[in-house]
This record gives C-alpha cells, structure tokens and sequence, in this order.
C-alpha cells in the first residue's frame, strides 16, 4: 500500500515529512537558472514562442521581450502535440537557435524534454528543463530528469489533484536534485469556454505545502490572448513567484498556439501593469 509522505494537508501533520515538505525548508528554496534566480522577493517573467520556428522570429521575440524585463526565454525545440499531423518542433536544430539567441541576449532558456532518451541532449544546450503537462507522470523521465544536475520546470498534469504534482516533484528530488519549480497551468474541468480552468488557488495551497518555488501558466490556463493579462495579473497578486507566457512576433502566423499567444507589443504592456501589481504585494519584476 503506498504510503502518504505528508503531502495532503489533512495529514501533513501526522505523517513524517518528504522531501517537497515546507516543514523541511520552511524558508523556501531558491532556484537559480544561469544567473537568475526564482523563489525569492523578486518574480521570474518567463516569455517566448510556444515553439522555435525561425532564428528571425526566436531572435525578434527574445530581444524585445528582454526589453520589456523578462529574465529568461522559453520555446519548445520538440513539440508535444495532440494531433501527429501538427507542427512538431524543429528538434535538435530548435536547440541550436535556442543556445545562439541565448548567446546574443544574455537570456537562459527554458526548453521542453519529452522522452528519457532526449534528457541528456537537450540539458547540454537548456538552462532549465520542462516537463509538461502530459508528462507529469512519466515516471522514468522524471527518475531521469533528477539525476540530471539542471534545474527543472514540472508542470502540473491537466487532471493531476496537487498531491499527484507534489508526488511527482518528489520522484526528482528524490534523486538528488532539488532544483525544481512547479508551474499550475490549468486543469481540465466540465467548463468548456476556456481550454483549461486555470486554478490559482493552486498557488497559495502550494506555497503553504512545499519549499519549492511556484509559477503560473495563464497562455495555457486560459487558452485565450485577450484573457491572459487578467489571470497572469491575479497571479502575481496572490502569491505566485512567476510567470510563464506565450509571445510571439507575429502571433496570427504561428505554428503553434498563436490564439493563446501575446504580441510583442501586448506583452510590453502587460509587464508595465505587472510590475505595478507586484509592488503593491512587496514583490519586484
């Protein structure tokens, strides 16, 4: 019978503490990503292209989303996708633009492994590595992603009860590496207005059960452009220690996701606002 490692609050008091456990670093952990660190005062903006298409778009995109103060860059070289027929990522060349653009802006990069086979080729170009939605459980590639010494991004499964995420966290620290950030990117619900139900009472439910730092994916959560200021807004202001956003030069020519994703110019004045939220709730962008 498996055996509850203090997760679910009822019994967090009860049951000896794991390794995601607040109770074993109440003070929180830091997570650092090149030179950037998330977990403390300071929230982490974390923007870029659902997928590398082209090093124009990658480079256009990362220049002026650094502009606006973002602290690192993500885009997808491999492309998990519900349709075979759709767009699957660029794969190995996507990491190579990735690490040049990195190069030419000084940006991490944050990038999605999707198999145990691809953990050491990707960790050798990223920064940080992603684990999405629909790997949240792929046990092996969360055994292998903690053994490799990179920090990760576990995103929260889109069915996944908070004590499966914290689980799943747990198989990475539990080999050795504690350099994790947990990412609510909405779950899957009855609602059917928005492609997912993004749950940001996730996010203080978390901060009060683990030490690791947690991020918020409203491009995901929401499904919608026009939606995505509102709920990356209402993050910040309940406790999130980050965001990770879809932008994109030209998003009516995207590849991937361009409905969900801001424009250059929508981004720039959402990072005004947010920085405004965030020192009302004594944070910094």
């Amino acid at each position: 019978m498996e055996v509850n490692q203090g997760i679910n609050p009822v019994n967090v008091k009860a049951n000896p503490p794991s390794k995601v456990s607040r109770q074993t670093n109440p003070e929180g952990t830091i997570v650092t990503i090149g030179d950037v660190q998330v977990g403390g005062t300071d929230v982490l903006i974390i923007a870029g292209p659902c997928a590398v298409e082209s090093w124009e778009q990658l480079l256009e995109t990362a220049l002026s989303v650094k502009t606006s103060g973002a602290k690192s860059l993500r885009g997808g070289a491999f492309k998990p996708r519900s349709s075979p027929y759709s767009f699957q990522g660029l794969g190995e060349e996507g990491l190579r633009l990735l690490q040049a653009v990195r190069k030419q802006t000084g940006l991490p990069i944050v990038t999605e492994v999707m198999d145990t086979r691809q953990v050491e080729l990707v960790a050798s170009y990223a920064d940080m590595l992603q684990i999405g939605s629909r790997n949240m459980q792929n046990f092996p590639l969360l055994k292998e992603a903690g053994m490799c010494r990179k920090p990760i991004l576990l995103k929260r499964g889109m069915m996944a009860t908070i004590e499966e995420l914290l689980l799943a966290a747990e198989y990475i620290l539990h080999q050795g590496n504690e350099q994790v950030i947990l990412c609510e990117r909405g779950i899957r619900t009855f609602e059917t207005s928005t492609r997912n139900t993004l749950d940001l009472s996730a996010v203080p439910m978390l901060k009060s059960l683990t030490h690791l730092p947690v991020i918020v994916d409203p491009s995901h959560g929401t499904g919608l452009r026009w939606m995505v200021p509102a709920m990356s807004k209402a993050a910040i202001a309940v406790g999130a220690d980050g965001l990770i956003l879809e932008v994109h030069n030209n998003p009516e020519l995207a590849l991937c996701d361009g409905h969900q994703s801001l424009s250059l110019d929508e981004f720039s004045l959402l990072m005004a606002d947010l920085k405004k939220i965030a020192s009302a709730v004594g944070r910094e962008i």
